[in-house]
């Protein structure tokens, strides 16, 4: 052992070097091999510029070493990155997510259920190997200098040169092969590690941290019912039900050819085809559909110190509730009262880390038995939220097999990945169904309605992706595509005058999107204020009295 610490023993330019090379093999290979796979080789150019690829990496982290890992901090500050470059990479490779300051929101606002899905041994082993071992052999290593302060400052700038030459003369001969690289493949920067993690958590930082004045933004403040809720003897209960991780593309409904939504198409709702997402994950999308705000403005940093959806239905005198099993509200019910299911432990419907759906449904009877006004109800769905989609359905639902019974979803055969996922749709749909049956028990003193959406799509494995979060720019569709729909009572299209069959013909052609939630839900309540922009409102021009 003594033998082999002497033998790790290197002077300060070495040891940069080393380093560089280390982060440029083996924490940035995906980005590599991403990259070289974008290059269509015709020729001896093709191939030199291949090889410049790792040749400007190991460049570039040498003059970063130089630069920033002095001696009282580079061995701390490169055991972190390591690290942190190793966990980033087992998830490029194994779901190809993509690091970014959603990816990093996404992370920090995580809960434990959901984080503890994506553990594994191999995630262990992995940063075992690529991390901490590593990162040991740094902290061990012994950096040897004998010479003067002075001449290490030279030694560490003339090397620093000769890289910064050397990139020069690479962007000289090849400025247009890398700028079509990047121009044609916008998210491969984002591949490069640690400087995604890092940048993405400053990012996040600035905007969550130090970003200004945080005080709450009241809006919708002259909000007040219309004179069809306010005038009608029959209250009116809107239930909201909020998917997770459920893709249009496997809704029956929408054409899939699997019968995901057997007791959904008996229940004669309405479906819309063409529904798309507000963000890729549900620390954006959530947030964002509650917010006054289309995605094309959406400001996360504003909308977190913004009231929104439910805070202007608590203004105009509409009892709101948020029923949770999917690890919170991302501050969308923070002002209003809200429950966490799963912190009810219910035996028949609970594990220790997490709940099935049904669990919103729970005592909700009692609750709606002691409502006297208008009310509007939130239902979190955990939904289909993966890896882990074989936890998502109680057995009944297991109707497609052989199954995926396993959080490394990558390693699974692609069609039981398939009929796992499917099997956490029909249990949606089965759960939708019972929220219906327990809607129409209340026929009697209420206008009723459900709205469904899911917050974002999901990915198994097509172009290699799997789950969710990619940038909106060049998500997939089975990311951003959505299913959305509609239950309403014969009551409630009486009360508010819907034309239904005008709602089934537009549900089939129309674009909705996220950007209409705030406003159909303001009118599907009859709320009246400036907030409200009728031209995004999905069902104002089926509504006969409008």
């Amino acid at each position: 052992m003594k033998t082999l610490l002497n033998r790790l023993r290197c002077n300060e330019i070495i040891f940069n070097f080393c380093a560089a090379v280390f982060f440029t093999f083996f924490l940035n290979g995906s980005f590599l091999l991403h990259a070289w796979q974008t290059i269509p080789v015709y020729g001896l150019r093709e191939y030199l510029f291949t090889a410049t690829i790792p040749l400007v990496l190991i460049c570039a982290f040498l003059v970063i070493f130089n630069v920033l890992a002095l001696p009282w901090l580079r061995k701390p500050l490169l055991s972190i990155l390591i690290i942190a470059s190793a966990a980033a990479n087992y998830f490029m490779i194994s779901f190809g997510t993509v690091i970014d300051t959603n990816m990093i929101q996404n992370v920090f606002e995580t809960d434990i259920q959901e984080a503890s899905a994506l553990f594994s041994l191999r995630y262990l082993i992995w940063l075992l190997l690529l991390g901490a071992l590593p990162a040991i052999v740094l902290c061990l290593c012994r950096i040897e200098n004998s010479r003067p302060w002075w001449m290490s400052i030279a030694w560490r700038a003339l090397t620093s040169l000769a890289a910064l030459l050397l990139i020069v003369l690479i962007a000289a001969l090849f400025y247009k092969d890398y700028a079509s690289m990047i121009r044609n493949n916008k998210g491969l920067v984002k591949m490069v590690t640690p400087a995604n993690v890092v940048s993405s958590i400053g990012h996040y930082a600035t905007d969550r941290w130090f970003s200004g004045d945080r005080s709450l933004i009241a809006i919708g403040q002259d909000a007040k019912k219309g004179k069809l809720i306010a005038g009608n003897k029959k209250k009116t209960l809107v239930l909201f039900v909020l998917g997770e991780t459920a893709r249009a593309e496997n809704f029956s409904l929408g054409g899939y050819a699997r019968e995901t939504n057997p007791k959904l198409q008996r229940d004669n709702v309405i479906y819309y085809q063409n529904a798309h997402s507000c963000g890729t994950e549900t620390a954006i999308s959530v947030p964002c559909m509650f917010s006054n705000m289309p995605r094309k403005d959406y400001d996360a940093s504003l909308a977190r110190h913004q009231e929104g959806l439910l805070d202007v239905m608590a203004h105009a005198g509409i009892n709101v509730l948020w029923r949770e099993n999917d690890g919170g509200c991302k501050g969308a019910c923070d002002r209003v009262p809200h429950s966490d299911m799963t912190k009810w432990q219910v035996s028949e419907l609970c594990r220790s880390d997490y709940c099935l759906d049904d669990v919103l449904l729970h005592r909700l009877n009692n609750y709606i038995d002691s409502i006297k006004d208008d009310s509007v109800i939130v239902l979190h769905q955990m939904g289909s939220h993966g890896p882990a989609y074989y936890l998502r359905y109680p057995q009944e639902s297991r109707q497609f097999t052989p199954t995926c019974d396993s959080n490394q979803i990558q390693d699974c055969d692609r069609q039981a990945l398939i009929n796992t996922y499917d099997n956490s749709i029909l249990y949606t749909d089965t759960m939708l169904d019972n929220t219906i049956t327990l809607l129409k028990s209340y026929d009697d003193r209420f206008n009723l309605a459900m709205i469904y959406l899911s917050d974002h799509g999901e990915s198994l494995g097509e172009h290699g992706m799997y789950l969710h979060g990619a940038p909106y720019l060049f998500a997939p569709t089975q990311q951003t595509h959505i299913p959305l729909l509609l239950w309403l009572s014969s009551d409630y299209t009486t009360t508010f005058g819907i034309d239904r069959q005008c709602l089934q013909q537009q549900a089939k052609v129309e674009e909705v999107s996220q950007d209409n939630v705030f406003h159909t839900l303001l009118g599907m309540m009859d709320i009246q204020t400036r907030e409200y922009q009728p031209a995004l409102d999905m069902i104002r021009t089926c509504r006969k009295a409008s």
